[in-house]
């Protein structure tokens, strides 16, 4: 099973009403949970109106996009390949991959996205300069989600 599979099955799971998936083939297993909070049970006592919602997949927040904000011209999102969390930097300890202002070549590493427990480098599809960080570091992310915004050069 390839990456590209690997991301289509967690995009499946998480708009479905499916809790768990495991697979197993010859020498690779997987196994899928979604997070959905406990639904607590009522204690054997006298009989009560509960009210009890269907757990709903939390997902973060789309930011619109600015309305009266002059658009950006002549630049490219790099996107992200798969769901997961954002980091822009290797460890607490290390700098940033990119910032505002850097030039940046195509298959350079721009950041890490850590999805179930694997932290797998992103590089750059194109080159250019970084006009715009458009993740906060330790968010979580979609698959195409844009990263960055670059100005080709």
């Amino acid at each position: 099973m390839d990456l590209k599979e690997i991301q289509t099955l967690i995009k499946f799971i998480s708009s479905s009403l499916v809790d768990e998936v495991s697979i197993e083939q010859k020498d690779f297993k997987i196994n899928i949970k979604r997070n959905l909070p406990p639904v607590a049970a009522p204690l054997a006592a006298a009989p009560q109106q509960i009210t009890v919602s269907a757990p709903v997949a939390m997902l973060p927040p789309v930011a619109d996009a600015p309305v009266a904000a002059a658009p950006i011209t002549n630049t490219i999102e790099l996107k992200s390949p798969m769901i997961g969390t954002f980091y822009r930097k290797s460890a607490p300890d290390k700098p940033v991959f990119v910032e505002v202002g850097d030039v940046i070549e195509k298959g350079q590493v721009i950041c890490i996205i850590e999805a179930m427990k694997l932290f797998n480098e992103i590089e750059a599809e194109a080159s250019g300069r970084v006009v715009k960080i458009l993740v906060d570091d330790s968010q979580p992310v979609e698959y195409d989600q844009p990263l960055l915004l670059i100005e080709p050069i």
